[in-house]
């Protein structure tokens, strides 16, 4: 995965600025705004002097109009916490392009673009209800082990996000971004609300594979379910296709209105597209980006 992100990669991706809608009320100092008061360089308001206060912040001009003391007041810098999870079940390693690699690019790119603009990010791997680390992201340092990590990641197993969810630590405002194929729904909704419950904000992005989305071959298969070792012999013929096709398409609409429900952004990316293209075109038309 090292390969994959070259020098003129880089240098495009350090003009993106993910788009995180919230006012953070905690948190070290870093590089979004925030509703606490503080010192940074943006005026936010003024406010009568109180004993103690720093006298560098007196505005003399207020002064010399009002014959009282007032302070500048700035609107304090905090740093966003993002929280990447990842679906590591045995789903995610379909596709002659693997849906698995696509969600493990993702989640490397979006890792760099919040350490470039100074925030913290933690990478959550789940699967069977269980939720893994990868090693602590700490400053644009970290980020060459965090390609490592991600490159010993295993897919196996069922899925769990409810549960994975649950044993997450996102006190505090944040923004949450849950990369999945999202076809085990049970639990899905309760992950959602928990989070939004958590105070967090989040962003739902489906990984299909091309052959899911685009299936049109007619004649007998032997479908196996990746999560529990199952299979069963169909034969599909033109109808069953259409029901497929439609199937695919409810379930894409239920997951629509489950975003629009919690106020989520919801956006799906194919696992044979270029990463370019997905990050600079398709993330940044659904408003991932600032």
């Amino acid at each position: 995965m090292s390969d994959l992100f070259d020098a003129g990669f880089f240098t495009k991706l350090n003009q993106l600025k993910l788009a995180a809608h919230i006012r953070l009320d905690q948190g070290q100092s870093g590089a979004r705004k925030s509703s606490a008061r503080g010192s940074s360089v943006e005026f936010s308001d003024f406010r009568e002097y109180l004993p103690g206060d720093d006298i560098r912040r007196i505005d003399w001009n207020v002064y010399g109009r009002l014959d009282k003391l007032y302070v500048k007041q700035f609107m304090e810098e905090k740093e966003a916490k993002y929280h990447i999870f990842l679906d590591t079940s045995a789903s995610m390693a379909y596709g002659e392009e693997e849906k698995s690699v696509m969600a493990l690019r993702l989640s490397a790119v979006l890792t760099w673009i919040v350490l470039q603009q100074l925030d913290r990010v933690e990478v959550l791997t789940f699967r069977d209800g269980r939720l893994g680390h990868t090693s602590p992201i700490v400053g644009r340092g970290s980020f060459q082990r965090l390609l490592r990590d991600l490159e010993q990641v295993e897919f196996g197993g069922t899925t769990g996000l409810h549960e994975a969810v649950r044993r997450s630590s996102t006190g505090g405002k944040g923004i949450s971004i849950l990369i999945s194929d999202f076809f085990e729904e049970d639990g899905l909704e309760e992950a959602v609300r928990f989070l939004v419950y958590q105070r967090q904000e989040v962003c739902l992005i489906q990984v299909l594979a091309r052959e899911e989305i685009e299936f049109d071959g007619e004649g007998t298969y032997e479908l196996v379910d990746l999560e529990r070792a199952g299979s069963v012999r169909v034969t599909m013929s033109r109808q069953s296709i259409r029901m497929y096709r439609e199937a695919l398409k409810r379930h894409q609409e239920r997951l629509m209105r489950l975003a629009k429900r919690y106020g989520c952004t919801f956006l799906q990316v194919v696992s044979d597209e270029p990463l370019e293209k997905i990050v600079f075109e398709t993330l940044r038309q659904k408003g991932l980006f600032g």
